[in-house]
């Protein structure tokens, strides 16, 4: 392949700069006042204004930080709002900025066409934009004990419109311009390690709040304590189904890759992320790990794979404590509601009758919210149905989940394609081959779990979509 020739900066480029930059001084003089709340949104706000100085000159550098921040950024460690103004913080600001610098420098034309794939407006965006146009006009009919409980955080349609909407579409915009600055890299390889570094400080989030809380595995493990890992600001589901995408991406790029040095920091950083999984005690991140692994040895046979997966499992069967068994086998023995965490009886049983009120297109997004059974107190109190394809039937309808599975089988495809392309470096190849097993567990996990929706806990798997995108412009710029 081929070195990408285009400049850091673009010719002509110092007048936008010098316009970015000015327009930067006066947003941070307007925070400044902000300072009066307290000392830590003085550090946010003055990192945020160094980091954004370099995104200016670069937008490629706003792009690594994005990798760096997206899978944090709903952890307690990241700031939510800064001077207490919602919607202001570092993720945002940062998506802002490197969107501004990506227009400032005419980056548009250098990325081999559009800046927004057809397939990602058509078959996923626009089901999601109708879905919360339809879903605005049910914000005031909300379970009011959604609001008692503080399980959202907002009382219009305007504050409906901003968290159920806008909100998760930000790390769709933050994947295109990771593929932006893909599709003008020399080497996209690079990228890998911003995201290993991501995914030793996600992990390490999990582990020492473990560690401080001294909780035992026995309470780790009971069915009615899921929300233990809750004051990391992630659901322990959540954060296992994040951690078997990271798993995924790491076990195939440390089979592709050919250097030493870089096999041994995947090994050390898969050994991480297992153990960040493991002390979730989901199910779902269970089945995933499972569902990958099963995938790698499927399309790798061969005597080697076979001979390392299997003493790999032995190592697992005999160091896993018994608490990982009893979480994983619950239910088994007694009936499907059982296995299913009472969701069958708690939530998908109630909420059924709620797709024929509008089959074909849905109710709008986060539907659950308003619906009879949550209304009337027949089911658990959910913000969401624990299925991405019960939440989509009842969001979007037939034809919005027919279209977003269709945008999935498009992004599984590319990934097939680029796991296999012999142009591409070794670690890329085998990058795109972990997020196509992450895709199929994905598909498979969703069934109790997750959405079809952009979701913290599929971070990494976004901005694995995003490099996609760049990758397929580096082919059409011939580079």
């Amino acid at each position: 392949m081929a070195a990408v020739s285009t400049p850091l900066r673009e010719p002509g480029s110092g007048a936008g700069a010098l316009a970015g930059l000015a327009g930067l001084a006066l947003l941070g003089a307007a925070l400044g006042a902000s300072l009066v709340f307290g000392e830590l949104d003085a550090f946010w706000i003055a990192l945020s204004v160094i980091a954004c100085v370099g995104v200016l000159y670069d937008f490629r550098v706003g792009s690594v930080l994005l990798i760096l921040m997206l899978p944090i950024a709903e952890s307690n460690i990241f700031p939510r709002a800064i001077g207490g103004v919602t919607g202001l913080n570092p993720l945002n600001l940062m998506v802002a900025a490197t969107l501004v610098s990506f227009a400032l420098h005419g980056s548009a034309r250098k990325t081999g066409g559009s800046f927004l794939p057809k397939p990602l407006l058509w078959l996923y965006l626009v089901p999601l934009l109708v879905g919360g146009l339809l879903g605005m006009r049910h914000a005031d009919e909300i379970a009011p004990i959604l609001y008692d409980s503080e399980a959202i955080h907002f009382l219009d349609a305007s504050g409906y419109l901003r968290d159920i909407v806008a909100k998760p579409l930000m790390m769709v915009l933050a994947a295109l311009l990771i593929g932006a600055a893909v599709a003008r890299s020399k080497k996209p390889e690079r990228f890998l390690l911003p995201m290993g570094l991501s995914m030793w400080v996600i992990c390490g989030i999990s582990i020492l709040f473990v560690a401080r809380t001294s909780l035992s595995l026995a309470v780790l493990a009971d069915p009615t304590e899921r929300a233990f890992l809750s004051g990391t600001g992630l659901h322990a589901n959540d954060l296992g189904r994040l951690y078997a995408v990271a798993y995924a991406l790491l076990l195939f790029v440390w089979a592709e890759s050919k250097s030493r040095p870089f096999r041994l920091l995947c090994l050390a950083t898969m050994g991480m992320v297992t153990l960040a999984l493991i002390f979730t005690f989901s199910r779902g991140a269970f089945l995933g790990f499972l569902i990958v692994n099963g995938l790698f040895l499927l399309w790798r046979m061969n005597a080697k794979t076979v001979a390392i997966a299997l003493l790999a499992g032995i190592v697992l069967l005999l160091v896993l404590p018994q608490e990982v068994f009893m979480r994983a086998s619950l239910g088994f023995g007694e009936d499907a509601n059982a296995v299913s965490a009472g969701r069958i009886d708690g939530i998908w049983l109630p909420v059924l009758p709620e797709i024929w009120k509008s089959p074909l297109w849905g109710q709008g997004l986060g539907s659950v919210m308003w619906s009879d059974a949550m209304r009337n107190g027949l089911m658990f109190e959910v913000t969401h149905p624990h299925s991405a394809y019960l939440e989509a039937l009842l969001d979007v309808g037939a034809v919005g989940l027919g279209l977003l599975i269709g945008y999935f089988v498009h992004v599984w495809r590319n990934f097939r394609a680029l796991g296999s392309n012999p142009f591409l470096s070794p670690e890329m190849r085998g990058f795109y081959q972990g997020a196509a097993a992450a895709l199929i567990s994905f598909f498979v996990t969703g069934f109790a779990g997750s959405s079809f929706a952009p979701r913290p806990e599929y971070a990494f798997l976004w901005i694995a979509i995003g490099m996609m995108y760049g990758q397929l412009a580096r082919r059409r710029m011939g580079t």
